[in-house]
């Protein structure tokens, strides 16, 4: 019997890996889901046009400039859960 992943965990997969292939990331199983970002120095300023490149490239949506918010952008789990949004 296939299990079928719960879409929250699989795009926090997506996300995890994508931080851990293109920042420097030091353990990305380690790396908690309501982490900030920022405040690990995983991301900075310009790091966040990347994510949104990866958002919009991976996930097939536009983040419009109102929801360059850090509670959408700053956490796997922030992102991860307004790409649900976005896509429901």
């Amino acid at each position: 019997m296939l299990s079928r992943k719960d879409p929250m965990e699989t795009y926090s997969e997506q996300i995890r890996g994508f931080l851990a292939s293109n920042f420097y990331v030091a353990d990305a199983e380690a790396l908690q889901d309501d982490a900030s970002l920022l405040d690990q120095g995983i991301v900075d300023s310009t790091g966040v046009l990347e994510v949104i490149g990866f958002i919009e490239e991976t996930f097939g949506i536009t983040v419009e400039d109102s929801e360059l918010l850090p509670e959408n952008l700053d956490s796997v789990h922030g992102i991860a859960q307004y790409v649900m949004r976005k896509k429901n």
